[in-house]
């Protein structure tokens, strides 16, 4: 499988996932640290990649999703961002509903 279909895989078959340098147990960044607090702090069972352990991925990802840095989050197949862009959102109160949202919709199927 091609690494583009493999990283579209991913995403696909995740309902939320974000790629990060380590794990949410060990980040390896504080940026990912950053992402996955938030993540966690939101209730709800969420995936992981370590791009650090996958160079392929770490390599073409941000070719994929037209994104440069890392972490990024995916939701419901689609980019909601980097670290940035999680920290507003979870601090303007829109995150969490997005993420529960998803998680019942895929509880219900």
């Amino acid at each position: 499988m091609d690494i583009m279909e493999t990283i579209k895989a991913q995403i696909e078959s995740n309902p939320i996932l974000i790629y990060m340098k380590g794990s949410p147990e060990q980040p390896q960044c504080g940026f990912s640290a950053q992402s996955t607090q938030i993540l966690m702090a939101c209730g709800e069972k969420f995936s992981y990649i370590d791009i650090l352990t996958n160079p392929d991925i770490r390599e073409h990802l941000p070719r994929y999703s037209d994104w440069p840095t890392f972490p990024q989050l995916f939701i419901d197949g689609e980019l909601v961002g980097g670290c940035d862009i999680i920290t507003e959102m979870y601090e303007s109160g829109e995150l969490a509903p997005m993420i529960k949202d998803v998680a019942e919709k895929v509880a219900n199927e």
